[in-house]
């Protein structure tokens, strides 16, 4: 094409993205349908984050995607009495392309989403933010961003302990409002300083001060059933968890943190062990939501025999800026000068929520001078052999098609470092590029963004435990 007709035809397809956003918008708001490309979401998002995210696809694909191949979906999805799923538009396109046999695209859909057609709508579950630091206000922003028509998970308050400051509400939404690594929040605050609430795009958030998670009438603010998430860390004891359920209008609280004491899931892997007898449970670590997926996905294929997993971990609140007193050991030293060698308990964790790793994995952790975004490296002695085409071509497929496609995303740009997975919504992202094998030794790269990428994590474990999980289309297909 000559470069007249180029940039003709990207005015065409901005047109047509341009003309996606208020059908996307409205299949979300008013039937509760989130949409995505290739796993990456397209609600609430520009016109050039639409483009990019088909762009995406010929990362993975052995074909292009564009607006034109799925503009026709999202027509037909308009069509068809749909409600409560999550649909990626880019995925059928491409199936359609291949499956067809003749068939219009609203007979084609209306055979891959006939679970959900006819369904109507449901009640949203009231959410209890505990707490409001860097997990916490991640998680506000998800919460707000799903919100849809709030036939899923609805923010209702934010718990906290009384600042000093005058104005305590104020700053608060201050660090909702500005986050030095994950950007400005896409959207407006309002500070209702007399009611003590947070108006954020439109979702009033009550702010209570409380000293303790047996301490609050969450009733008196016409919240009830309400699935608390404490992302303090401070109690990781059943005994101390199971205090939120004492305070009137709590059915059940999740924990931001490894927990003694109860079950510890890993949304993909452990899901399906816990259920509505369960009123506390744990979302564990980050770096153990990083690692099991791709552990698993590794364990049915090639079978693991053992290994090692040295983190890469960015500082966390917890290191001092400056040289000082810490309890633990080298974590008193200056986390952004140094790289500190700790321990993790990750490794261990992982058999908790995959038993067949139980006693074959040993760890170790390096804390870096960076703010977010950390690395796992897997290496590992497999059952069997492989070469470096064929577990990285395996673990593609995983990462688009199988079960485990939220939790499991897949690199292969030359270029990418840490800064580039920030944002990510998966658990973890194999970098290709870097995978190395050598027989029945692998070792692997996964990269994590172990603050947004794990707050996605908890978000669908809250949405499992309040059974407001979408189904998602078209089906993922089993591992192995």
């Amino acid at each position: 094409m000559s470069q007249d007709q180029v940039f003709a035809d990207w005015k065409d397809r901005e047109a047509t993205a341009e003309a996606m956003i208020p059908m996307i918008g409205s299949l979300y708001r008013d039937r509760n349908i989130e949409t995505s490309v290739y796993g990456r979401l397209i609600v609430k998002r520009s016109v050039i984050d639409v483009l990019k995210a088909h762009r995406f696809a010929r990362q993975v694909e052995a074909q292009e995607l564009t607006v034109k191949d799925t503009y026709p979906v999202l027509e037909a999805l308009q069509k068809l009495d749909v409600n409560t799923a999550h649909v990626d538009i880019g995925k059928l396109a491409v199936k359609y392309s291949k499956e067809a046999n003749g068939r219009s695209m609203e007979e084609f859909l209306a055979e891959e989403l006939a679970p959900v057609i006819g369904t109507g709508s449901r009640e949203g579950t009231d959410v209890v933010l505990y707490g409001f630091g860097r997990i916490g206000r991640l998680l506000a922003r998800l919460l707000i961003e799903r919100t849809g028509g709030g036939q899923s998970l609805r923010l209702r308050a934010i718990v906290v302990r009384k600042g000093k400051a005058a104005n305590d509400l104020e700053k608060r939404a201050s660090l909702l409002r500005r986050d030095s690594v994950h950007g400005s929040f896409k959207g407006t605050i309002q500070v209702d300083e007399e009611r003590n609430l947070l108006i954020v795009n439109g979702n009033p958030i009550q702010v209570i001060f409380s000293d303790g998670p047996d301490q609050v009438d969450y009733e008196a603010y016409g919240i009830s059933n309400a699935l608390v998430i404490d992302n303090t860390g401070i109690w990781r004891d059943q005994e101390g968890l199971s205090l939120h359920l004492k305070s009137k209008g709590v059915a059940r609280a999740l924990l931001t943190a490894p927990g003694k004491g109860m079950k510890n899931i890993v949304m993909g892997v452990n899901h399906h062990d816990f259920d509505d007898e369960d009123r506390v449970l744990s979302a564990a670590s980050c770096t153990t939501n990083a690692i099991t997926p791709v552990l698993k996905a590794v364990n049915e294929r090639f079978g693991v025999a053992n290994g090692h997993v040295e983190t890469v971990h960015a500082y966390t609140n917890d290191q001092n800026l400056i040289d000082n007193y810490h309890k633990g050991d080298r974590r008193g030293r200056a986390a952004g000068l140094n790289m500190v060698l700790t321990e993790t308990g990750a490794a261990k964790a992982v058999s908790k929520a995959l038993p067949a790793m139980e006693g074959k994995l040993t760890g170790n952790a390096i804390r870096v001078p960076t703010p977010n975004v950390s690395m796992a490296i897997l290496n590992l002695n497999l059952e069997k052999e492989t070469n470096k085409e064929e577990l990285n071509e395996y673990l593609r497929e995983v990462a688009l098609h199988s079960p485990l496609q939220k939790q499991i995303d897949y690199s292969n740009s030359p270029e990418a470092v840490s800064s580039d997975f920030v944002g990510s919504r998966a658990a973890g992202v194999v970098d290709a590029l870097a995978t190395i094998v050598n027989g029945n030794r692998c070792v692997l790269y996964v990269w994590y963004d172990n603050e947004f990428g794990y707050s996605c994590q908890v978000i669908r474990m809250a949405q499992k435990m309040a059974n407001v999980t979408l189904p998602a289309f078209p089906k993922a297909k089993k591992n192995g």
